[in-house]
């Protein structure tokens, strides 16, 4: 069987995709890039091309989750609709329905400890999620959405703060139930915006 030729941006998309799926039911040390390749469908020397090593591949799997969770927020905080990083609507799921990005935090933080170039870019990574989701709270403020006296800085590590009990959750099977994830993010709308 012959495999589809695809131009080098969509094989690196694919090769992230799978690596995304391979890191975020793993851990980032028990991760190969053997494993990675298998999921992509590709030989291990083709991550290679793309990627200069393991890291490298992970660093993109950061970006790619934060590029999907920033979507989730800019809908959510859309003129459109009332501005908030949490819906009272039912059908609408929280930005941290998907333990994803502070999975990959976790592993980052994991790895920190021996790898001074992850530890840089987990920390600046950390702090670019703080600053838009800050600026998206100091936008729902100058609207009238989000109550005024609230501090966007600290309430964004709040934000942080929850998709790494999101992680805690995922990693250690479920030790928040739904409904106690449901009463968290009530009491956060109804401090955030009073509702």
């Amino acid at each position: 069987m012959s495999r589809v030729r695809l131009p080098a941006a969509e094989r690196r998309s694919a090769i992230v995709r799978a690596a995304l799926v391979v890191f975020g039911s793993g851990s980032y040390a028990g991760s190969t890039t053997a494993e990675i390749a298998r999921a992509a469908g590709v030989s291990e020397p083709i991550i290679y091309r793309h990627f200069a090593s393991k890291r490298e591949l992970w660093f993109a799997c950061l970006d790619e989750a934060w590029r999907d969770l920033r979507a989730a927020i800019e809908l959510k905080a859309m003129p459109s609709r009332s501005p908030s990083l949490t819906d009272d609507d039912p059908e609408s799921q929280s930005p941290w329905a998907s333990p994803l990005l502070p999975n990959l935090w976790m592993q980052g933080v994991t790895e920190a400890g021996g790898d001074e170039e992850i530890e840089r870019h987990v920390r600046a990574h950390m702090r670019q999620v703080h600053d838009f989701v800050a600026e998206t709270m100091r936008g729902a403020q100058a609207s009238g959405a989000m109550a005024a006296d609230r501090d966007a800085d600290a309430e964004a590590w709040v934000f942080v703060a929850g998709g790494l009990l999101r992680s805690f959750d995922d990693r250690l099977g479920g030790v928040i139930g739904a409904t106690e994830f449901d009463a968290i993010g009530r009491e956060r709308r109804r401090w955030l915006f009073g509702r």
